[in-house]
């Protein structure tokens, strides 16, 4: 595998002129949209797509539409030299690295994507304007970049199920590949915010992954059970503060009722000291 360093360009026009010579090539085009701060949850995207495709693009873009007030948009980290060389050994041949001006160049965006009813549930609820924000920027990533195939991972279940709607719903011709969680031995999920995390605060996130192990313990016994068990997962873990644990229908993401029985998936977000994460996890009731 090359270990040369992927080409970065920053312009839309630029991306384009390259990606519109490998199509005519007969080229397959893999893109894996990112914000950076590049961990192993990133690269197995990244290895999936060269599976899948014969150029790979990654972008790496920290959206400030799916910002909203007093989140932590200037200290999300932003590390394009160490990502551009986490991904030098990956195989990637473009790395999208635009700026805000470049893909809002008239600063307000008057035209956005909305997400809809469930984009205002679960992380939605807690981050008004959120999914809007992330599903306009993802279909002008799409509309950019064309690619056959774009890669999501699946820790963020809720923006994956949104995606993929989106998509379908507009006919976008793009298959939306979805990756399983990457998880550290202990089984936190990985996530570019973990950096955030201090030795205590890192013993406290693993309420989550706790939590959702709980839940699938107990799924057996139905929905109240699983649901006990997680909150007492988080009574074990003072320094994380529960937003929402909740256990949904994944055709449609909405909770399932009282006497649901089948496959479901528990959605989790808490906030460790000042940091906030979230994770997921299927199980059967």
């Amino acid at each position: 595998m090359t270990t040369d360093a992927p080409e970065v360009v920053g312009e839309i026009a630029a991306l384009r002129e390259r990606l519109g010579a490998a199509r005519a090539a007969g080229a397959r085009i893999a893109l894996v949209p990112t914000m950076g701060a590049l961990h192993d949850g990133h690269l197995a995207l990244v290895d999936r797509a060269r599976e899948l495709a014969d150029v790979v693009v990654v972008s790496i873009f920290v959206n400030p539409l799916q910002f909203g007030a007093g989140e932590d948009l200037d200290r999300y980290p932003r590390t394009l030299d160490a990502d551009v060389a986490a991904l030098a050994s990956r195989g990637v041949d473009l790395v999208f690295a635009p700026t805000a001006r470049e893909m809002y160049p008239r600063g307000d965006v008057s035209t956005r994507i909305t997400a809809g009813p469930i984009g205002d549930r679960y992380e939605g609820s807690s981050r008004p304007g959120h999914f809007d924000g992330m599903l306009t920027v993802v279909a002008k990533l799409l509309h950019i970049a064309m690619p056959d195939v774009a890669l999501f991972g699946r820790k963020d279940a809720q923006q994956v199920f949104l995606v993929e709607r989106m998509v379908a719903d507009l006919d976008v011709p793009t298959v939306i590949e979805v990756v399983e969680t990457v998880r550290e031995d202990d089984g936190l999920a990985l996530s570019s915010r973990n950096r955030f995390l201090d030795e205590p605060h890192r013993r406290a996130a693993l309420a989550l992954s706790e939590a959702l192990r709980a839940a699938s313990d107990a799924a057996a016994e139905g929905l109240a059970e699983a649901l006990a068990e997680a909150a007492a997962a988080f009574g074990d873990h003072d320094d994380a503060e529960l937003d929402y644990f909740v256990i949904v229908d994944p055709a449609t993401l909405l909770p399932v009722a009282d006497d649901f029985r089948g496959e479901a998936l528990a959605l989790v977000a808490a906030r460790v000291g000042g940091t906030r994460l979230i994770d997921n996890a299927p199980l059967t009731l």
